[in-house]
């Protein structure tokens, strides 16, 4: 079994997902939920799942005697993003090699980098003008969006479509594939 922590930011659909999806599970177990922000809905709904929680600060973050301890404590094998906000740190890059995933709301490496998550990733496809957009799930790297991709799905739009439809869109992807691509790269790490 391995231990997973999921690290969001917001309301945490993907996270509940997530949890919900290895709740019976002999592969992954959700062993913990972090989060950067106090008031995030993510750890609402992880505690009503029964899965513990952590708050920690962008300082605590880039600490890693907070960090690692914290991780260790809940036998963590495993980090998945699902709408975590900050820059992941370099040592725990270093400390989980290719153990760290991000789920991005758009077809990288178009519409990613800086600035680019929730609305503003929506915002942008519209205003580019696509004919599709999708989700990509990543390796996190130590350049922001930038890490080697696992798997990328995609849905078509509509001119017509508004920068909410392209996100209800595009979240529906991420309900029905995601947790099927944390299980499937997990999986292949435990051979």
């Amino acid at each position: 079994m391995t231990s997973i922590a999921i690290f969001v930011s917001g309301s945490g659909t993907n996270c509940e997902n997530l949890i919900r999806h290895f709740e019976h599970s002999d592969v992954v177990k959700c062993a913990l939920v972090v989060s950067n922000r106090a008031d995030a809905f993510a750890l609402v709904r992880a505690e009503r799942l029964g899965v513990p929680t952590a708050v920690v600060t962008k300082a605590e973050l880039n600490d890693a005697d907070v960090m690692l301890p914290l991780l260790q404590n809940y036998d963590i094998r495993f980090v998945v993003l699902a709408g975590f906000l900050p820059l992941i740190p370099s040592y725990l890059i270093d400390v989980f090699p290719r153990r760290i995933i991000n789920l991005h709301p758009a077809l990288l490496p178009k519409f990613g980098g800086k600035g680019m998550w929730g609305h503003h990733v929506h915002e942008a496809v519209k205003a580019a003008g696509e004919s599709e957009t999708g989700m990509t799930v990543h390796y996190v790297s130590p350049v922001c969006d930038g890490g080697e991709i696992i798997a990328q799905f995609r849905t078509p739009l509509s001119p017509s479509d508004t920068v909410d439809d392209i996100a209800e869109k595009e979240h529906q992807l991420e309900m029905q594939h995601f947790p099927r691509v944390v299980e499937k790269v997990i999986s292949e790490l435990r051979k």
